[in-house]
């Protein structure tokens, strides 16, 4: 091993040359072994996300080179595929993005597949309605969403708009691990590829038409014209500045401040390193902005503009709202108005994770509206609403949410969009301020009507290659131990989602999960409780899902201390 990945580095310093900043790093770790092991000791994997890692040189790194070995085996899968294919591309604000994704474009082109790629940065629900309306093959953007600044990745979507399923990805990376990195292949300048028209900007009429479809998913038009609603808004500068502003002022939401320290695209992302709309963090200098002039919403989306969180003015303080609870009220809003206009479709659906809180099922039960469980992974989700419109029944598609604050509206777009989920999350918050109500309150009448669901998200991080094993030893330690109870509380019913078996125990019977495989453990106890376990397909790390289920919210919280002290015991961990 060790002399491979010494021949591997030697071979980066004789042809890595293009990019002056991977051959400076290339210099500088001369002689470190543990830098070039890292750097070298594997290649960045392609999967249904794509590539995602640190910015840096070598195979365990993004930079031009991965890129284009990726892009590569993209062109040569869809030139296998399809007689003339073509492909949107997009970008977000991180470090090199704009350089991956012109790189990129010259390769497709040089393979003779046409690109149509967007003029400046734009959100990743922009690049899945465009691959779908210009009628692409597949669709490439350059973002790491809320990872760290020194992240970049790498998403191919599916001619469908959402991200490549396992099957298509598969075959992909077949053709990708064929590609030499620095012999095979075929490049052009992109300034060449504009030339001879191989490679064109996507017209502003593609953007127009976005925001018209986003429009057509309001559900009280002009309510935010009435509230005179006061919202902070954050873009953590990334895409979302445009397009979310866009939008929100033809709603008639007009009282819109923007974050100065966060507005303009920044990869380094300097007031906030991990600009995730999860963490209390990236509200700070928003926070500090409204002690100026009070604001009743605070609102943030993440750098590739696909999920957005929110705080709210809650009695003199700002209370952030988890993605579980924005996807509750959001549901309940489009559910209740939409029932009351009569505009609900006949078997109306709803779409959520498995790891989304069950309050969504109760609020779906509430309003006679199917609920379809699916693997984490939004193009699970985008496949479904496929799936409907292929047999005319898409109009059925109320809503979709993943618990890590992606949701989705309409059928303009494939993917989680934080563009109309952040039109909705404003429009609902007005139409609950003319009633005198804070979206805080609207919560707390959800958890009387429906019981307290309380939700934890545990995050277990496993870096480097022992890392990756010591992963893989928890999920089969817990299959090989089959626990009977989880803090006392009795385990009725478990799902495994890579054997695709799920065991319910007051029956002693078992059936199939009737989903892809997947690496989950999911476990459902007497009091409704749960606990789901599942590495990250993205990251590094170990996430554990606790919904502790009780009559109210202090309750709730010693049950998800209960059952986090005893599966962290269960898995080994500290």
């Amino acid at each position: 091993m060790e002399r491979d990945v010494h021949t591997l580095y030697n071979e980066w310093r004789r042809n890595a040359v293009e990019d002056p900043d991977v051959a400076r790093e290339l210099a500088a770790i001369e002689g470190k072994e543990d830098e070039i092991f890292d750097r070298f000791y594997q290649s960045l994997t392609f999967g249904t996300a794509g590539l995602r890692g640190v910015i840096g040189a070598g195979t365990n790194r993004m930079n031009i080179y991965t890129v284009n070995q990726a892009t590569q085996g993209l062109a040569d899968f869809l030139n296998s595929t399809y007689e003339e294919p073509s492909v949107a591309i997009a970008y977000d604000s991180r470090i090199k993005s704009e350089d991956f994704a012109r790189s990129a474009a010259g390769v497709l082109a040089a393979n003779g597949i046409k690109v149509h790629i967007y003029k400046e940065l734009m959100p990743t629900p922009m690049l899945s309605f465009a691959v779908r309306e210009l009628e692409c093959q597949s669709g490439i953007i350059i973002t790491a969403s809320h990872n760290p600044s020194q992240y970049n990745g790498y998403k191919c979507y599916d001619p469908e708009g959402y991200q490549m399923t396992d099957e298509s990805a598969a075959k992909t990376y077949d053709f990708i691990s064929k590609v030499d990195l620095f012999t095979g292949v075929r490049r052009m300048s992109f300034e060449e590829g504009l030339e001879k028209g191989l490679i064109e900007y996507i017209d502003d009429d593609v953007i127009e038409e976005f925001y018209s479809r986003v429009l057509t998913c309001q559900i009280t038009p002009g309510v935010c014209s009435k509230a005179d609603l006061s919202v902070i808004y954050t873009p953590l500068n990334g895409t979302g500045n445009k397009p979310v502003r866009e939008i929100l002022r033809r709603i008639g939401q007009t009282n819109v401040r923007v974050v100065p320290q966060q507005e303009l695209p920044d990869g380094k992302f300097p007031t906030c390193p991990y600009p995730n709309p999860e963490i209390k963090q990236v509200f700070e200098c928003g926070i500090e902005m409204s002690r100026e002039e009070p604001a009743d919403l605070l609102l943030a989306t993440d750098p590739d503009c696909d999920r957005v969180g929110i705080a709210v003015k809650d009695h003199g303080e700002y209370h952030l709202m988890s993605g579980n609870e924005v996807g509750a009220m959001l549901l309940d809003y489009i559910l209740k108005n939409r029932t009351e206009k009569g505009s609900l479709p006949v078997n109306p659906v709803a779409v959520k994770s498995i790891v989304t809180s069950d309050l969504i099922d109760r609020i779906a039960e509430h309003y006679h509206c199917e609920v379809r469980h699916l693997l984490t992974g939004f193009k699970y989700i985008g496949e479904f609403i496929t799936q409907l419109e292929k047999t005319d029944e898409d109009d059925r598609f109320i809503f979709g949410m993943e618990e890590s604050y992606g949701y989705l509206c309409g059928t303009h777009a494939r993917d989680k969009d934080a563009v109309v989920a952040s039109m909705l999350i404003c429009e609902m918050a007005a139409y609950y301020k003319l009633q005198g109500k804070t979206l805080v309150q609207v919560m707390n009448e959800l958890y009387d009507r429906h019981g307290m669901y309380l939700s934890r998200l545990l995050n277990f991080a496993f870096e480097g290659a022992a890392g990756m094993e010591k992963m893989q030893g928890i999920m089969e330690l817990l299959r090989r131990e089959h626990p009977e109870e989880i803090a006392g509380r009795r385990i009725v019913f478990s799902a495994d989602y890579d054997s695709g078996v799920c065991t319910d125990y007051r029956t002693g019977s078992h059936s199939g999960t009737n989903l892809p495989r997947s690496n989950v453990l999911s476990y459902k106890l007497e009091d409704r409780s749960g606990v789901i376990v599942r590495p990250s397909g993205t990251e590094p790390k170990i996430k554990v899902y606790i919904t502790a289920v009780a009559p109210d919210r202090a309750q709730a919280e010693a049950v998800a201390d209960a059952l986090e002290r005893d599966i962290k015991a269960k898995m080994n961990i500290e």
